[in-house]
C-alpha cells in the first residue's frame, strides 16, 4: 500500500469513473485500474463495483476510501508542519464559500490576491454550508467562508466580521411607505425566502419568529417562490408586492436606484457572523494567517467590531 494508491482510490470515489480519474491523477485508465486492483489484491476486498455505472464503493469500500481521505491528509500534514514551523508561505489554499457571501465577496478576494498574494495560488469555490462541511471534514477544501457561529466539534471558527440584516420593499408594498420595517407586525407570508438549503433563510426565519399562515384577508402573496439567488429575490420583489431580508454587504452593492428600497428594522441590532473556518486538526498557521488577512482586507472595518458578536442570530 502506498500513497498514489490512496489518491487514485479517491479520485475515482469523486468522479465515480476511472478514467475521469485517471485523466485528473495525470496516468493512463489502464495504470490507475492496475493500481487500485493491486491494493484490492493486497486488503483482499473490492473496494469498488465496477459493474455499476457509474462505479460505487462496496460497503467495505466505502470504509477504505473514508480511512484513505484521513491517511492522505495527516501524510500531507507531516510537510505542512515543518512548511509552517520555517514560515514558508507557499502551494494551494482550497476555499469554499457559501452563495449568500460569495457573490460579493469573490471579486474583491481575486482582487486582493491578485495585487498581494500571487505567491499563494488560490482556488475558490461557491457551495452550500452543509457541502462545505462536508469537504472540510474530508480534506477536499482547506477552509470555507461560512455563516455561523457552526459549533461543530470538528471545525475550528474564526471570526471574521458581522452584518447587519435589511429589508428590501416592493414599491407595490403598503409597506413601501414606512421608513422601518416592524417585525412584530409583519406576516412571513410576505417574505420572499431563499431554498431551505441556505442557512440565511435559517437566521431569516429566526429573526422574523414567525410562522407561514394563510389566514383570510392576509395581505400575503399567494404564489409561492423560493430562490437560490439573493439577487433574483430582489427582482422578484421589484415587480411584486413583499419584501425579502438580505445582508448588509449585499445592501452595500445595489445600485443607487434599489438602495431606495432598502428599510431597516425597528428596534433589531441582529447580525449574522461570517467566519473562516477550518478543520481542527489544519497545521499551515501561517497560511491560515494570510488568508484571515485577505478576507479582512476585503470587508470594511466598521464590520469587524468584535463586539457585534452580542447580536449574533443562530444558525
Amino acid at each position: 500500500m502506498n500513497v498514489q494508491q490512496l489518491e487514485y482510490v479517491i479520485a475515482v470515489d469523486n468522479f465515480r469513473h476511472f478514467a475521469k480519474a485517471a485523466e485528473v491523477c495525470r496516468v493512463t485508465q489502464p495504470t490507475l485500474s492496475m493500481m487500485i486492483q493491486k491494493l484490492e489484491e493486497e486488503l483482499d476486498v473490492k473496494i469498488f463495483d465496477r459493474s455499476k455505472h457509474p462505479v460505487e464503493p462496496t460497503p467495505i469500500g466505502t470504509q477504505v476510501i473514508e480511512q484513505a481521505r484521513i491517511s492522505l491528509k495527516h501524510f500531507k500534514q507531516i510537510k505542512e508542519v515543518v512548511e509552517n514551523e520555517q514560515n514558508i508561505v507557499r502551494g494551494s489554499f482550497k476555499l469554499g464559500i457559501i452563495p449568500t457571501i460569495a457573490s460579493y465577496l469573490v471579486p474583491v478576494l481575486l482582487h486582493k490576491h491578485d495585487t498581494g498574494y500571487s505567491e499563494i495560488d488560490l482556488t475558490l469555490k461557491e457551495s452550500t454550508t452543509g457541502n462545505l462541511i462536508n469537504e472540510l471534514q474530508h480534506g477536499t477544501l482547506d477552509g470555507g467562508v461560512l455563516a455561523g457561529p457552526l459549533n461543530h466539534p470538528g471545525l475550528a471558527e474564526f471570526p471574521v466580521y458581522y452584518e447587519k440584516f435589511y429589508a428590501y420593499v416592493s414599491p407595490l408594498d403598503d409597506t413601501y411607505k414606512e421608513k422601518e420595517i416592524d417585525l412584530e407586525k409583519i406576516d412571513i407570508n410576505a417574505v420572499w425566502l431563499l431554498e431551505n438549503e441556505h442557512c440565511l433563510r435559517g437566521q431569516i426565519e429566526r429573526l422574523c419568529k414567525l410562522k407561514r399562515t394563510s389566514s383570510a384577508g392576509s395581505s400575503a402573496h399567494t404564489v409561492r417562490y423560493e430562490s437560490g439567488s439573493i439577487d433574483t429575490l430582489i427582482n422578484v420583489v421589484d415587480y411584486n408586492p413583499g419584501f425579502t431580508i438580505i445582508p448588509e454587504m449585499h445592501a452595500m452593492g445595489l445600485n443607487e436606484d434599489k438602495q431606495e428600497n432598502l428599510r431597516v428594522f425597528k428596534n433589531l441590532n441582529a447580525v449574522r457572523e461570517v467566519s473562516l473556518v477550518v478543520s481542527k486538526d489544519y497545521v499551515r498557521k501561517t497560511m491560515l494567517n494570510i488568508i484571515l488577512e485577505i478576507i479582512r482586507s476585503s470587508v470594511p472595518k466598521s464590520m469587524q467590531n468584535p463586539e457585534l458578536k452580542a447580536y449574533v442570530v443562530d444558525l
